[in-house]
């Protein structure tokens, strides 16, 4: 029961490590208003948890989208007066695109997802969090974010950014006594891993020369793990601070 009671808010909740989160977290007696943009998922979601200490409430959002931005925190405040942890996890791949080949459309999409939403949803949640005077902040970055050759061109510069808004937020608002974190996933089984149609071969044969040296791949839940710690208050005394969960993948 580490997150008894505490109001949750968390992007990117219908798959993966945000769906392995909410659970989690809904287990440890949080309420996780759970946002994501396919509603059928985040009602399964929901029914899982339904025997749980805690409880998770679909919102049905995109964090390209201001409105859905202010009205999952709007939720939040009015229903529960306070917002006492905000899960940034929604992110999005760039096809392993680089600088020859990636467009306008795609780089826009991947920073507006990875990096505006980030910072709308810090924005529009530390408000309520400074007149509280609590609060934990944790995004989901990547290896990408610390190495170069971890994915596409965007999708690097992106987590790049996630790590430095983290830092940031840590620092300035400590005072208040905010704490912002993120967690560096390196390899996860989860949907997103996918490649998909168009990608660029060439970036993704480079990043498999790395991939030969990958001890195991991750799993969602243990990610949710790592999440878990950071949210709650057992890391009270961790700021501004980047835990990278690879399984060992980046000590090479």
């Amino acid at each position: 029961m580490r997150l008894e009671d505490k109001i949750v808010i968390l992007t990117g909740a219908s798959s993966g490590i945000g769906r392995a989160t909410a659970l989690r977290f809904a287990k440890e007696g949080a309420k996780v208003i759970a946002m994501a943009r396919r509603k059928e998922r985040l009602d399964e979601l929901a029914g899982e948890a339904k025997d749980f200490a805690g409880e998770i409430i679909p919102y049905v959002g995109d964090v390209s989208k201001d409105e859905d931005i202010k009205g999952v925190v709007a939720m939040a405040i009015t229903k529960y007066n306070r917002v006492d942890v905000l899960i940034n996890n929604a992110g999005i791949l760039d096809k392993m695109k680089t600088a020859s080949d990636i467009d306008d459309e795609l780089w826009d999409k991947i920073l507006n997802v990875n990096v505006t939403g980030v910072m709308k949803m810090i924005r529009e949640v530390i408000p309520h969090m400074v007149e509280q005077k609590s609060g934990s902040i944790v995004n989901t970055a990547s290896v990408g974010g610390l190495f170069g050759g971890r994915g596409g061109m965007a999708y690097v510069a992106s987590k790049h950014a996630v790590i430095g808004m983290t830092k940031h937020i840590g620092f300035e608002f400590q005072e208040y006594g905010i704490r912002c974190n993120a967690v560096a996933p390196g390899s996860v089984a989860t949907e997103v891993f996918g490649t998909g149609e168009g990608v660029n071969q060439s970036v993704m044969e480079k990043l498999n020369k790395g991939v030969a040296v990958l001890p195991v791949l991750g799993k969602a839940e243990e990610i949710a793990n790592v999440m878990l710690f950071l949210a709650s208050d057992e890391a009270s005394f961790v700021n501004g601070a980047v835990v990278v969960a690879d399984g060992g993948w980046t000590a090479f």
